[in-house]
Parts: structure tokens; sequence; C-alpha cells
């Protein structure tokens, strides 16, 4: 009965070696070495990158909604601008003769006064017509438009039309002798070359 009891108590003790065995083999798996992480920290971490990460791209991703709004309000100006542009230049099309055409009207005034004279009053008449020349040159110079002073002048094709060739001794080859028609500035501009004779030996 004894040796019985014996093999009972020697069983348990080889049992309880075996699950400690067991159990210390569980916790050398289970365990980890000094300077390494777990897996539940390895997790935390890279979840705690991924969250950075995406805050940073919600960063980038308002500044680009900023960078856009931006754009779209410079791209309505510019539409705004060029709209407004097109129509000053379409009114300036329109109306740029109009002050021109209003210092012309008086001129127009005095025609009409000139020819209600009587014919026998030819002296009034032609004092009529002379103020409305004086009056008409003075209206072009305030525009910028001014006489060509040709004769005497060397012949110049920018500013100059020779109609004819004439021969001359008392002007070198090549001199306007006589002008047919005026030429005209607008400014530095010639809107009108002069009509000329130019002297031929």
């Amino acid at each position: 009965m004894k040796k019985a009891n014996f093999n009972i108590t020697l069983k348990l003790e080889r049992g309880d070696t075996r699950m400690q065995k067991e159990e210390q083999h569980t916790d050398g798996i289970n365990a980890t070495a000094p300077g390494e992480t777990t897996v539940e920290e390895e997790i935390s971490q890279t979840a705690g990158e991924v969250n950075g990460e995406q805050g940073e791209v919600e960063k980038y991703q308002a500044k680009a909604d900023e960078y856009l709004q931006l754009l779209q309000r410079v791209q309505a100006d510019f539409d705004n601008f060029r709209r407004r542009t097109a129509q000053e230049r379409e009114d300036l099309s329109r109306y740029c003769s109009m002050r021109l055409a209003t210092n012309l009207l008086p001129i127009l005034d005095n025609f009409e006064r000139a020819l209600k004279v009587s014919g026998e009053d030819v002296n009034q008449y032609m004092e009529g017509m002379e103020l409305i020349y004086r009056q008409f040159k003075g209206i072009l110079e305030k525009e910028g438009i001014k006489e060509m002073d040709a004769v005497g002048k060397e012949f110049d094709p920018n500013f100059h039309e020779a109609v004819m060739q004439v021969p001359s001794e008392e002007h070198p080859d090549n001199t306007v002798v006589e002008e047919l028609q005026k030429g005209y500035f607008l400014a530095d501009r010639v809107i009108r070359p002069a009509m000329v004779k130019v002297a031929k030996s």
C-alpha cells in the first residue's frame, strides 16, 4: 500500500515539474529582450505615425484649397478686367471723335451764316470766309494737326509726293520748288504727304 502511494506521489511531482517547465518555456516565448518593443507597442507606434501623416495630408489639403480659392478669385478679377477693358475700347472707338466734332460745330454754324449773306456784299462774305478759315485752322492745331513746310526743302519720299519734275536754274536738283497740296502732321506722324513739284537741272 505504501508503495502504491509512493508511485502516485512520484507521478504528481513529475507532472508538476513538467508544468513548471512548460510555463517557463511559455514565459520565455512571451518575454521580450531588453531594448526591444512588444507587438502592442509597435502597433501603437505605427498608428501614431499614420495619424501624424494623416495630419500632414490634411494640412497640405487645406493649403491646396486655399490656393485654389485664391486662383479662382484672381481668374474672376482678370475676367472682369478683360470685359471692362473691351467695353472701354469699344466706347473709345465709338466716341473718340466727339471732341473734334464738338469743336467743328461752330464752324458749321459760321458757314451757314456766311451762306445767308447777300451776294452783293462780297467784302462781308470774304471776311466771314476768312474767319471760318482761321477758326478751322485753330481747331486742327489744338488737335495736334499742323501743316508741313515743304517748299525749299530737299525732296523726301517720307514727307513728299512728287507729281512732276520741272527744270530750274535757281534750285539744286531734287529740291521742292512748288507745293500743289499741303501735307500735314498729327504730332510727329505724317497723316498726308505734301504733293509737290521737284527741281531738275
